[in-house]
């Protein structure tokens, strides 16, 4: 198959998929940082692959395009007015913005690590995208946790770099808000396509 080199593009929020002190993340965890089990598998690579096509490319990576092009705009603006009810127009902006720059800094460290995403699978886009990354972040006990997430994503030591540069460039809470919102949102998400059972996080 056809792959791509990962690029730099991700100098995101997936910064979000990695919160804490530079010690901390090289330190052995059976947690995340900000809750939930760790994964240490290999990571979902096509899954990944798919969400940076699905937000415009490793070159132009937007999580808002990756939401829209997954849930649709109607959808999408139904979500962030109920995000932002609940948390505040700030804490709504930061996390979107947070989570493009985990993204595109997720990437970024993948490429400085010789890691190559595969060609986005052709039918991974749209909802069975979304429901995709629902299953890829709940973890065993049925919980969703964006760490758990990022962690299938790159891999949880990428995952630990890229929550290590937030902390540095935007700080610990905004590494926070990134996964706590992220937790609440694909909660919400799981509950509208069907999947009841997913249970929301203790960070929401």
């Amino acid at each position: 198959m056809k792959t791509t080199k990962v690029s730099a593009a991700l100098a995101v929020s997936l910064g979000l998929l990695f919160g804490g002190a530079a010690l901390a993340a090289d330190a052995p965890h059976t947690m995340n940082w900000f809750g939930g089990p760790t994964y240490t598998d290999a990571p979902a690579l096509p899954v990944t692959a798919a969400l940076v096509e699905a937000g415009g490319g490793a070159q132009h990576f937007s999580f808002s395009t990756a939401l829209v092009s997954m849930l649709g705009e109607k959808t999408v603006n139904a979500e962030v007015e109920k995000l932002t009810k609940q948390y505040g127009k700030q804490k709504v902006t930061d996390f979107v913005n947070g989570m493009t720059f985990d993204v595109n800094t997720g990437l970024k460290h993948a490429t400085a690590a010789g890691v190559k995403l595969p060609a986005a699978p052709a039918d991974l886009k749209g909802a069975k995208l979304a429901e995709t990354l629902v299953t890829a972040g709940t973890a065993p006990d049925g919980t969703f946790w964006s760490g758990y997430l990022f962690d299938k994503a790159l891999s949880h030591p990428i995952h630990n770099q890229v929550m290590a540069d937030v902390d540095v460039k935007f700080g610990h809470a905004s590494d926070e808000n990134t996964h706590r919102i992220l937790n609440q949102a694909m909660y919400d998400v799981a509950q509208a396509l069907g999947h009841k059972d997913v249970k929301l996080a203790s960070l929401h």
